[in-house]
Order: C-alpha cells, then sequence, then structure tokens
C-alpha cells in the first residue's frame, strides 16, 4: 500500500494553499494520513481528490476548534501504524514518542509539530514525521510517502520546495 503522510500544512493561517508538489507527490496514494495542523478543515476536502484522508487533531486545531481524535492507530499490512500530532517538549524527542507509540501498540508511529522531517528506526518501533510542506523550521518544506509490502516497510522523505527562512526576510 502507498501511503502519502503530511502534517502541519497551517492553511489559511500561515500559508495560503498546499504547494502544486504535494498532489505531484500524493498522485497514486490509496491514504493520506495527515498528523495535524491543518488549521482549517478545507484541506481535507482538498486532499480527498486524491485518496481518503485520515487525521488527528494538532494543538493548533484545538485552537480553531477543530473536531478530530488526538490519536489513531490503524492495520495496515502486517504493521501497526499509530498517527499522532506529536506534542512533546522538547519538539521531536525520541524518548517521549516512542512512549506514546508503545501507549497506542505501534509498530510504526507518525507525528508532526516539530515542521522538520525525520526518519528513526529504533529497537522496537520506528517513527516517522513528515516535516511540514508549507511552514517548515530551518528545513526544506517536505512530506512523506510510505510505503508499506507485507512485511516491508519504506518511507520516503520528499522535498516539496525551496528552504524558507522568515528570519532572513529582510523585506518588513
Amino acid at each position: 500500500m502507498l501511503i502519502g503522510v503530511i502534517s502541519d500544512t497551517h492553511i489559511p493561517d500561515r500559508a495560503s494553499e498546499i504547494p502544486e508538489a504535494v498532489f505531484d507527490a500524493f498522485r497514486d496514494v490509496e491514504l493520506i494520513l495527515h498528523a495535524g495542523d491543518l488549521t482549517s478543515p478545507d484541506i481535507l476536502t482538498e486532499l480527498e481528490t486524491l485518496a481518503p484522508v485520515e487525521c488527528v487533531q494538532g494543538n493548533m486545531d484545538r485552537h480553531y476548534g477543530i473536531e478530530t481524535p488526538r490519536s489513531r492507530l490503524f492495520e495496515i499490512e502486517s504493521f501497526r501504524v499509530g498517527l499522532i500530532h506529536g506534542e512533546v517538549y522538547p519538539r521531536g524527542d525520541t524518548q517521549q514518542l516512542r512512549y506514546l507509540g508503545l501507549e497506542l501498540g505501534a509498530d510504526v508511529l507518525i507525528s508532526g509539530h516539530t515542521h522538520q522531517p525525520f526518519i528513526r528506526e529504533l529497537e522496537d518501533m520506528v517513527l516517522l514525521n513528515p516535516g511540514s510542506p508549507t511552514v517548515p523550521r530551518l528545513t526544506d518544506p517536505s512530506v512523506m510517502v510510505l510505503r508499506i509490502d507485507g512485511e516491508k516497510l519504506d518511507a520516503e522523505i520528499i522535498r516539496t520546495g525551496a528552504p524558507v527562512c522568515s528570519s532572513l526576510n529582510f523585506r518588513r
């Protein structure tokens, strides 16, 4: 199964639209998992033109009153895939994310919140974060494509644009 993974779109509060590169990256996916911070439910409708979408609530979604589950667990082939926003501090702390994944019973835990992509293979779990296609933090805008084939899992971070650093924006 080919799965598109996205997080932290922040539309319309921080960005105006999903980059076209996301639609190109997700062209052949069968499912899209969104790890929260949509900030508008319209994003789900837009992504559903490509494939069914499942999402969880991010910290900013609560601010905007978007009611979605805080966590989800999916059985995909031979894997239990957990989906959370990943509100741990410090952001992206793998030990805390691992504990959240263990609580869910996940083999694979997808999170967002950091706006930075990563793939971490732990002894008993794989941690994935697609980054953000619209408001990355000190990295390239990105999404992820996850291929699950039986007992084989392959994750690829896909760059969806040029790096953005608002601290270098001198036009104020």
